[in-house]
């Protein structure tokens, strides 16, 4: 006897009826640039489709998104000026602060993730504050929970650290708690490796480093147990919520996770993956398209339960509600 697989893939609709992974527009989370300025739109080159906005324009880009379905948005600030201790990060004014509470005021039931880290705000490029030319992993952790408590009290539902410090999720959880913002949610970038494929974010944010790199508190990408110690850790710690990043090389990162760790996961579809697809698409090389809905997929049936990507509004057209 012959075994036929095939008769289930006969006709679109017996696909559909077994189909095992399903990608819905609820699980996309999209990533957003905040500048300083006015009247602000600008096209970010590396990132085709992709822009910065000034806090009067992104509320509308926002609003536009929230028609489209998408759950939900990740932001990224550009300060008006940057210092060694990054200190426009947790400045009351500073824009990603103003940017939430504008955006809450028009589309109140967008789910508003912003991104905690120092990077985009130092003027050494870095995700923490220096000494003896390397990052101080704790002299950091209190200005990581004073952003975050910045953010809460402009509106923001979840806080999402991504600097990598040891220890950022239980200083950020007990600094919220104590300012009275317990019902805040952290998106902790638990599995972060320090990756190759951020270069076009790193044009986007403004945060390539000055000098050296970030290999001594991002992950070695060879590591993959200290990739599940780290998620457990900051599981540990309360985070609500936890990340891999990159998404597409570390396929088996989100696999791994998701079989050890019980919260929410996100795989965050970085910069350097959409824009090869973009550039591809671009060469006339592949059907874009099919291959961002392929790539998506591929996130989604290896365990992520959300996905940040720059595809967001793009793919919101092609998938179910």
């Amino acid at each position: 006897m012959i075994v036929r697989p095939r008769r289930l893939r006969r006709t679109p609709s017996i696909r559909d009826m077994v189909r095992e992974t399903r990608l819905s527009i609820k699980d996309l989370i999209y990533p957003m640039f905040v500048r300083h300025g006015q009247g602000v739109q600008d096209p970010i080159p590396s990132m085709p489709g992709q822009f910065h906005y000034s806090v009067d324009t992104i509320v509308d880009a926002v609003e536009n998104v929230h028609e489209l379905g998408i759950p939900a948005i990740m932001l990224f600030g550009l300060p008006d000026r940057k210092d060694p201790t990054g200190s426009r990060s947790y400045a009351e004014d500073g824009v990603v602060q103003r940017a939430v509470s504008a955006i809450k005021r028009r589309t109140p039931d967008l789910t508003v993730i912003t991104d905690v880290c120092l990077c985009e705000y130092t003027d050494h490029g870095h995700c923490g504050v220096l000494k003896d030319g390397d990052v101080d992993n704790d002299a950091t952790l209190a200005l990581l929970a004073r952003q975050a408590v910045t953010h809460a009290a402009a509106g923001a539902d979840l806080v999402a650290p991504s600097d990598m410090m040891d220890g950022r999720v239980a200083a950020i959880r007990e600094a919220l708690d104590r300012e009275g913002y317990e019902e805040i949610g952290i998106l902790s970038y638990a599995v972060k490796y320090a990756s190759a494929f951020y270069g076009p974010f790193r044009e986007a944010a403004d945060s390539t480093p000055q000098f050296g790199d970030r290999s001594t508190y991002q992950m070695d990408p060879a590591n993959a147990r200290e990739g599940v110690k780290e998620a457990l850790l900051d599981v540990e710690e309360g985070a609500d919520m936890v990340m891999v990043k990159p998404a597409l090389p570390y396929l088996d990162m989100v696999h791994r996770v998701r079989e050890s760790c019980l919260l929410p996961l996100a795989a965050y579809n970085v910069s350097g993956e959409y824009a090869m697809i973009k550039a591809a698409e671009e060469k006339g090389w592949i059907d874009g398209t099919r291959v961002m809905m392929e790539t998506l997929l591929s996130i989604k049936r290896a365990g992520a339960d959300l996905i940040l990507t720059y595809f967001a509004p793009e793919a919101a057209k092609h998938v179910s509600p």
